[in-house]
């Protein structure tokens, strides 16, 4: 039976690859864009992974032009304002499409059919946000779950594969529950899957 770490994938310098690359590392698995307004995430997803990456976590970004058209750019433009904007140095692969459709990227029917529903704050009006945004300038709503709602949502996986968690795009990076996810993850063994709470 395939897994996420059967998937080809290219990384944003053009080379194939796959996650096997990640076997028995914790992943964050985050859509990514140059041009939103959660941009600023590139931050602090690269401090966890510098917090963390001798423990065994990296965090993978896929920039995806799925939402507003906020990420336009070519691999190589993407590169350049990764490695000037926002200096990141976790892996980036080629732009892709999160959403469901012919185009979806494989990953993400994984990670969407596995964990179908963002942890989010009960107090966000992120969707609602989105919402009128949408409306006001012509952009289709809002996808629905199982779909990515927008850009820098999270998805957490086990050293074993297993799809641990989700969050929503406007959590962010260094969020005590996103911390103490990843934390419990790089904790547990390569054969153990800890049970992540909401």
């Amino acid at each position: 039976m395939p897994t996420l770490y059967d998937v080809p994938l290219t990384t944003l310098s053009g080379q194939s690859t796959s996650l096997a690359d990640y076997k028995g590392k914790v992943m964050l698995i985050v859509n990514v864009a140059s041009k939103c307004g959660l941009t600023p995430q590139y931050t602090p997803l690269e401090a966890l992974y510098q917090r963390y990456k001798d423990r065994g976590l990296v965090v993978l970004g896929f920039p995806a032009n799925d939402f507003a058209g906020q990420e336009p750019g070519t691999d190589e433009e993407i590169a350049k304002f990764c490695s000037t904007e926002y200096p990141v140095t976790f892996p980036l692969f080629s732009k892709t499409s999160v959403v469901k459709g012919e185009g979806q990227n494989p990953v993400y029917y994984e990670l969407t059919t596995a964990q179908p529903d963002a942890i989010t704050d009960p107090a966000s009006t992120w969707r609602s946000g989105l919402e009128s945004f949408a409306s006001k300038h012509g952009f289709p709503p809002p996808t629905q779950p199982p779909d990515v709602l927008w850009n820098f949502e999270k998805f957490l996986v086990g050293r074993d594969g297993s799809i641990l968690a989700r969050f929503a795009p406007d959590m962010p990076p260094d969020d005590h529950r996103i911390v103490a996810a990843i934390e419990q993850a790089l904790a547990a063994s390569p054969h153990a899957t800890p049970a992540i709470k909401e």
